[in-house]
């Protein structure tokens, strides 16, 4: 767990960020044990039903899934994505829990999205923080600022493939069925955190669906 650091005059007090403070002090809560990274996990956030209403809701209204910098590789993202109306019940509901959860502000959140991974598509190694050397760091930053956190719902299990694997720590995370999976982009200091690398990792049979929720630094829009 990454830990503040603050002092009092001679005092230091030493402690995990607030918003992880406030994850941890949440009922059904797991700490993913690492000190390189804040990350949490929730089995049973979103009822089967739900998730199955919003991944219907998915299929419906998907489009091939999009990135700011691929690094000239096609192949780099190859899932579709759906974008999911703020007015829809189902996420207002779903946001509700999240904002709850975290105790992160509503107006921080961006547009939550469904993303859909056929058999052979993945989302190659990235962060969800955009890289402040990039070209388009400031086309994608300059008004809400850098990605925070991620929450990430995994809406079915996979037959085969589709786990989430952050190799900077070792951890591979298996699709399930209304799990949500929660990570801090950043480090405590406010600066982007690169163990937080993840690889949404191929299907080898079946569909895998999932949601996400970025938050940002400032209000977005």
């Amino acid at each position: 767990m990454q830990n503040v650091t603050v002092s009092f005059g001679a005092a230091t007090v030493t402690g995990p960020s607030p918003v992880a403070a406030h994850i941890m002090r949440q009922p059904g809560v797991q700490r993913v044990p690492s000190p390189k990274v804040e990350m949490f996990i929730v089995k049973n956030f979103f009822e089967p039903e739900l998730c199955q209403l919003l991944m219907m809701k998915i299929d419906a209204e998907r489009r091939p899934s999009t990135i700011a910098d691929a690094n000239g590789d096609y192949a780099f993202r190859t899932s579709e994505t759906c974008d999911l109306s703020s007015y829809d019940s189902l996420v207002v509901e779903l946001k509700r829990r999240i904002l709850v959860l975290t105790g992160l502000p509503a107006i921080n959140g961006e547009p939550m999205q469904g993303q859909r991974y056929d058999v052979g598509q993945e989302f190659k190694a990235h962060t969800d923080y955009f890289e402040p050397s990039g070209e388009d760091f400031a086309k994608y930053c300059s008004v809400a600022g850098q990605r925070t956190w991620t929450a990430m719902l995994y809406l079915n299990e996979v037959e085969a493939g589709g786990a989430t694997r952050f190799k900077a720590i070792d951890k591979i995370v298996q699709p399930e069925t209304g799990k949500l999976l929660v990570w801090n982009n950043m480090r405590v200091n406010g600066t982007p955190n690169p163990s937080t690398l993840h690889h949404a990792m191929k299907v080898r049979a079946g569909l895998k669906y999932v949601i996400t929720q970025w938050f940002r630094e400032r209000p977005w829009g």
